[in-house]
């Protein structure tokens, strides 16, 4: 088997810490080459003692005092700031690069690792709703640069091994539906963040749960689906699937369907990515066909999920809407955490920047990383 140079972009977080699950699962099978972290020197710090990276990024240099203290490994190169991160991303050494930042913080190391001929395991959805167009120009047809993460995309990838892709008719994205997929407009009024955080069949970072209770995350996943497999808008849909069983679908043109189903486990997708083209065996609990279940489905409800809309309107629209949409997002997702805004505002802060954005922009990095900025300023100054 060969050996594997992983490189971890957002070690600390949550994709990140069970991709070095598997890695340790796995000896002899991956060398960690570089590991990177944000504010949590501690873990950090630990990951570096055990994995012995070479070189090690923390981007935030607030401790960097206790975290260098930390470090009992002489060998490691030790690097603070978001500059060395994207320098780290697109420097040789390793085989493959599994981005698993949050936010637009994720885009500039993708491009880089790109640029540079890399393989990208991508968890970074932001990635691709703010740069897809930019990013794919660096990536052949097929998926030997750029291998999803997301349980949904790669749900498609899987459902698409061994198809013609030109035969694809149209992509199912399924929703678990969230913590409000029974709740109605004027309880929804009253959401708290405490609320928002209770995901029903997932554990992920505060952020992604907060985009899965509005559903922003499956209109940021449509976005993705589009460049990750190119495909036109209009045939890719969204549909409420609550057992989280289902994570992807596609239909063919001779009018089959085939699905991906496994127990919510994202070590799944990680590993696929880490492993891509081969499987291998995964310690995780399986489907228990013998005892009686139910898959439902239902339909988006766009009036009580409106972030949904807007991110579907964002691709249609196309140019920097897209950058918009995940840059007045994420300001509103985190003024709710900060309790500074209520949950039905999250949308209002997002149609604002939307509506008032330069629409003659052309997708250029700079103007991707201005229209980020002045976003951002937007989202944190509209009053709802």
């Amino acid at each position: 088997m060969k050996l594997t140079k992983l490189t971890i972009l957002g070690s600390t977080g949550s994709i990140g810490t069970q991709a070095l699950e598997i890695v340790r699962a796995n000896p002899g099978q991956f060398r960690v080459i570089a590991l990177t972290g944000n504010s949590n020197w501690k873990l950090l710090a630990e990951q570096i003692n055990e994995f012995r990276p070479e070189i090690a990024v923390l981007t935030d240099d607030a401790n960097a005092a206790q975290f260098r203290a930390a470090i009992k490994v002489e060998s490691t190169t030790l690097m603070f700031g978001q500059a060395e991160l994207a320098a780290v991303a697109g420097s040789a050494g390793h085989d493959l690069v599994l981005n698993a930042l949050v936010g637009f913080s994720g885009f500039i190391p993708t491009l880089r690792a790109l640029e540079a001929g890399h393989k990208v395991a991508l968890a970074n959805k932001e990635s691709l709703v703010v740069g897809g167009e930019l990013l794919t120009r660096y990536v052949n047809s097929g998926h030997d640069r750029l291998i999803p993460v997301d349980s949904e995309h790669s749900a498609i990838l899987q459902c698409l091994v061994g198809e013609p892709e030109k035969e694809l008719e149209k992509l199912t994205i399924t929703a678990s539906g969230g913590p409000f997929r029974t709740w109605n407009l004027e309880r929804m009024r009253k959401i708290t963040v405490k609320d928002a955080l209770n995901h029903p069949n997932w554990d992920m970072g505060a952020k992604i749960t907060i985009d899965s209770a509005t559903m922003m995350n499956k209109g940021l996943e449509i976005i993705e689906a589009h460049w990750f497999f190119d495909v036109a808008p209009e045939k890719i849909e969204a549909v409420v699937h609550p057992q989280s069983i289902i994570h992807s679908m596609v239909t063919f043109t001779d009018g089959s369907t085939k699905a991906q189903m496994g127990l919510p486990d994202m070590k799944l997708p990680i590993q696929y990515a880490l492993t891509y083209p081969g499987r291998q065996y995964l310690d995780t609990p399986r489907l228990d066909w013998s005892k009686a279940q139910q898959l439902t489905f239902e339909p988006v409800d766009y009036e009580r999920f409106p972030c949904l809309k807007l991110a579907v309107e964002a691709l249609a629209e196309g140019g920097m809407a897209p950058a918009v949409l995940n840059a007045s997002n994420e300001i509103a997702v985190a003024r709710f955490l900060n309790e500074e805004i209520s949950y039905i505002d999250i949308p209002r802060v997002v149609r604002h920047c939307l509506e008032s954005r330069d629409s003659n922009l052309e997708v250029t990095l700079d103007n991707l990383i201005h229209s980020d900025k002045e976003t951002r300023i937007k989202a944190k100054a509209f009053r709802a």
